[in-house]
C-alpha cells in the first residue's frame, strides 16, 4: 500500500526507494494508485517546464540549475522525458549521464521517463507524477521535455514557468516554431551564447516578443557548460514565479490538468486491440468511412 508520509520521510533523509517504487506504480497503473492519488493534497512547489529543441543544451542547463539551488539548501526534484522508439517502445534515458554529476545527490532525486508514444513531448502520467513530487517534501521540480518541436507546448499546460531553451544558430527554426513558442514561453533562454551571433539572435527574439505584446516574457543568456547566467536566469525564474501565483493563472493551469486527466481516462477505457481488429474488417468494405467506424467508440 502507498503512503505518502513513507515517501516524505525517505525525501527528508535522501532516500528515495519508497518514491522511486510509487512512481512505477502509478506508472504501471497498479491497483492501489489511483486510490493513492485521491489521497495527495499536493503543495504550491513549482514545477519549471524546460522545452527546446535537441541540442540546445536542456540537460546541462538544468545541471547548472541544480547546482544553484544545491547551494541555496533546496531539495530537487527532475522528470527527464525521452522519446520511445516507435518501433519497440523503448528509450534511451539519457539524462543521467548527462546530469550524472548529481544522480546520487541526497538533496537530488532524477526519474527519465520514456514518451511512450505520447505526442506531446511528455510522458502520459506526467500530471499524476508531478502531483506526487509536489506532496513528497521538494523545493523545485524541473520537468524536461523531449525536444521534438512544436508539439512541445503542452509543458505549458503542466508548468507554472515555461522555460524555452534556444541556441544562437536556431534562427530559421524559431520562424516556424514562433506561433506556439512564443505564447507559451514564459523565459526565452539563449544558451551556448558564446557562440557567433547570440547577441543579434537575442535582440530578434526581443524583437518578435515586442510584436506579440509579450511583456511578461523575458530573455536570458547563458553558457551552461560554464555555469554563466545561470544567477540571473534563477532570478527571471524566482520573477515569474510572483506573476505565476495569480488566482487567474492558476486556475487556468487547474483547468487544462483536469482536461488532459478526463481525456486520459476516457482513452483507458478503450481497447486498442479490439479497435484495431474491427478496423482490420471495416477496411475491407466498400463502404467504409473513417468518420462513421470512430463514431460507435465515443
Amino acid at each position: 500500500m502507498l503512503e505518502i508520509e513513507s515517501i516524505k520521510n525517505g525525501v527528508q533523509s535522501g532516500n528515495f526507494l519508497t518514491l522511486a517504487k510509487a512512481i512505477s506504480a502509478i506508472e504501471n497503473n497498479a491497483n492501489d494508485a489511483t486510490q493513492f492519488l485521491e489521497s495527495l493534497r499536493p503543495s504550491a512547489i513549482p514545477i519549471i517546464g524546460i522545452t527546446g529543441p535537441p541540442g540546445a543544451g536542456k540537460s546541462t542547463l538544468i545541471a547548472a540549475l541544480i547546482q544553484e539551488w544545491i547551494e541555496a539548501g533546496k531539495r530537487i526534484a527532475v522528470l527527464s522525458v525521452d522519446p520511445s522508439s516507435p518501433f519497440h517502445q523503448g528509450a534511451i534515458l539519457g539524462d543521467r549521464i548527462r546530469m550524472r554529476e548529481w544522480y546520487l545527490h541526497p538533496q537530488v532525486f532524477i526519474r527519465s521517463l520514456a514518451s511512450r508514444g505520447h505526442l506531446g513531448g511528455l510522458n502520459s502520467t506526467t500530471i499524476e507524477l508531478t502531483t506526487l513530487l509536489q506532496c513528497a517534501g521538494f523545493d523545485m521540480i524541473i520537468l524536461e521535455t523531449v525536444g521534438v518541436g512544436q508539439s512541445e507546448v503542452e509543458v505549458a499546460a503542466l508548468a507554472d514557468t515555461t522555460l524555452v531553451v534556444l541556441v544562437p544558430e536556431a534562427g530559421d527554426d524559431i520562424q516556424m516554431m514562433k506561433s506556439g513558442l512564443m505564447e507559451v514561453a514564459n523565459i526565452f533562454v539563449v544558451n551556448k551564447s558564446d557562440r557567433p551571433d547570440a547577441n543579434a539572435f537575442t535582440a530578434h527574439i526581443q524583437q518578435m516578443l515586442l510584436e506579440n505584446h509579450a511583456t511578461e516574457t523575458s530573455v536570458v543568456q547563458t553558457i551552461a557548460s560554464q555555469k554563466e547566467g545561470i544567477g540571473e536566469l534563477v532570478k527571471a525564474i524566482q520573477h515569474h514565479q510572483t506573476i505565476a501565483h495569480q488566482q487567474s493563472s492558476k486556475q487556468r493551469l487547474m483547468l487544462s490538468k483536469t482536461m488532459q486527466l478526463i481525456v486520459a481516462k476516457k482513452m483507458q477505457q478503450l481497447d486498442y486491440a479490439t479497435i484495431e481488429t474491427e478496423l482490420a474488417k471495416a477496411m475491407q468494405t466498400s463502404s467504409f468511412n473513417i468518420f462513421e467506424f470512430a463514431k460507435q467508440y465515443y
